[in-house]
């Protein structure tokens, strides 16, 4: 008898830890707003506390027969996801874990569907196909036109505009200043749109803000020049707001959309501006306040715009939602502390395709809550310190395909703020003689630093990490507990345009050279394949940094009319 009521107690035991271990949804995955040229979604899953679970995700064009395998989701570091600030919207209960993450790189307007799947060694597992579809460039239907002559007051044409209205202001100079308090209806904005037969020059007249456009919804502002106020435009509890082919200078701040208590700032679509600060390079005055863009909430497009002159060029801000935010395709300079932060995010915010020169540091994690948040494929060029500042314990942050090119060290962490779950992939890093290639000097935790390439020096040490130096490549290969596969480059060759780092970082305005590869460089076939990354590599492998070796350069900053 005791013999057997023993087995059945181990038995008991075998099938708890089984159950511990096999991975079962909470619930259905669920779809995150979608964005131009990306889809995220998120899963709660149970169980699987031995961390082996998996979730594959396939995508393809709806009608289409083949599937292309996209990025996994990824693990949420369990309970990552709750902000300091204002706790999390997102509930996960404390014994499952949260994966999420997106399929990028996506075709506008298009259908897609996405299928997950979770496996599990331990058992468990389960299939979901999601159904969803990309933004498409907003396009002002046919509406009233309300024709507005220079120096006709604004605040009155404001107070008479009905949703569908198209306030068609010809060329001349208004007076700004004025809270902008209509609003339009889904599919009827009330737009605000330089004529095009001249400058559209709106005048904050050196007040606070030039357009004060909060707690709206669906108001579009084209082609208009704003210009001498503190803040150009400012859209705190807004939602469906458009800012497209503006011109924004002599402002503190250029477009700021941060107080988010009512989670009502969505959809916002902010493209081929030119903005333009009053900070002065190379940095003199320390840390400024300045800021191109500033946005929280969820659903965003920040793409094609020039932003130069400010402390930052692009920020993620924090409030009880911050998630589904593009960055792409903006090209930014003269910036005196972070050329984008990503700070605040909490899952499936996208910094990619961007370029950034004259920057005091690179692009800012500093916290990311969870993540995933993705940072890839960005050019980085004349960084004068950190090119990702992973300061106050980030947690879910991916690098990946990056190339950075400074004076000094090439990369480095100079914090001791502990960070966790961080991924560092593909990326390629390039600088001059310093005591390291590279240094962390954080404590991590869970973090996956592999097939990045480094070049310059020469270095005194190879690395640091977690305290311990390794001084050359192949001892990094040997023992460290990152970058087994990474690969030393010879700076002198690695760019066709024979591009080299600044010899003054601090004190030259840099020009943005072309750092595509050579066809000599060990950077080409060294990176790991990245499925949703760097599908169609050309070679046996993809290549490190921004540009697999071939492709075009990306369009940068406005497109042409």
């Amino acid at each position: 008898m005791i013999r057997v009521a023993l087995t059945a107690l181990l038995l008991a035991a075998s099938y708890a830890i089984g159950a511990e271990n096999a991975a079962t949804p909470a619930a259905d995955p669920v779809l995150e707003r979608a964005t131009l040229r990306s889809l995220g979604a998120y899963w709660i899953i149970r169980g699987d506390e031995n961390k082996n679970a998996a979730v594959r995700v396939d995508y393809r064009r709806q009608g289409d027969a083949t599937w292309h395998e996209g990025p996994p989701l990824f693990r949420v570091a369990r309970g990552a996801n709750k902000t300091k600030e204002y706790g999390t919207l997102l509930k996960v209960p404390e014994d499952a874990w949260l994966f999420a993450g997106s399929v990028v790189m996506l075709e506008p307007n298009t259908g897609y569907e996405l299928k997950l799947t979770l496996s599990d060694p331990d058992g468990g597992g389960a299939s979901k196909t999601l159904i969803s579809h990309t933004t498409a460039e907003p396009i002002a239907p046919k509406g009233r036109i309300i024709n507005i002559t220079a120096g006709a007051s604004l605040a009155a044409a404001n107070k008479n505009a009905k949703p569908g209205d198209i306030l068609l202001l010809h060329a001349g100079n208004y007076d700004g200043s004025f809270k902008v308090n209509r609003s339009g209806e889904p599919g009827k904005p009330i737009v605000w749109r330089g004529a095009g037969d001249g400058e559209v020059i709106i005048d904050g007249q050196h007040n606070e803000r030039c357009f004060d456009a909060s707690g709206i919804h669906d108001v579009w502002f084209e082609n208009l020049t704003i210009q001498n106020a503190k803040y150009g435009i400012v859209s705190h509890e807004s939602s469906r707001i458009v800012v497209r082919r503006c011109h924004i200078h002599d402002v503190d701040f250029g477009i700021t959309a941060s107080k988010n208590g009512n989670d009502s700032i969505n959809d916002y679509f902010i493209c081929d501006n030119t903005i333009e600060g009053r900070s002065v390079w190379p940095r003199s005055k320390g840390i400024e306040n300045a800021r191109g863009i500033q946005i929280t909430g969820s659903g965003h497009v920040v793409a094609y715009n020039r932003i130069r002159g400010f402390a930052d060029a692009m920020d993620t801000m924090p409030s009880p939602r911050c998630e589904a935010i593009d960055f792409h395709n903006n090209d930014c300079s003269e910036l005196t502390d972070d050329g984008c932060e990503m700070d605040y995010s909490q899952r499936n915010t996208r910094c990619f395709e961007n370029r950034f020169t004259n920057v005091y540091q690179g692009i800012s994690t500093q916290p990311v809550y969870g993540g995933p948040t993705y940072i890839f494929r960005n050019v980085l060029f004349n960084v004068c310190v950190e090119p990702f500042k992973m300061h106050n314990s980030p947690s879910g942050a991916l690098m990946i395909h990056n190339t950075v090119v400074k004076k000094g060290m090439p990369l480095m962490v100079f914090t001791k703020a502990p960070m966790e779950n961080c991924v560092f992939r593909n990326n390629l890093f390039i600088g001059t003689a310093d005591a390291y290639a590279f240094q962390c000097q954080a404590p991590t935790n869970d973090c996956d630093f592999d097939y990045d390439g480094y070049g310059g020096g020469p270095f005194g040490n190879f690395l640091k990490w977690n305290n311990v130096k390794y001084p050359n490549l192949a001892t990094v290969r040997e023992k460290a507990p990152i970058e087994k596969h990474a690969v030393q480059v010879d700076s002198a060759t690695v760019f066709a345009s024979g591009a080299q780092p600044p010899a003054d970082e601090k004190q030259q305005v840099q020009t943005p050279p072309d750092l595509r590869l050579s066809t000599n460089t060990s950077a080409i076939d060294a990176g790991e394949k990245l499925p949703g990354f760097d599908d169609g590599f050309s070679g046996s492998a993809p290549d490190l940094g921004a540009y697999e070796i071939g492709a075009a350069l990306p369009q940068y900053g406005p497109r042409a009319k």
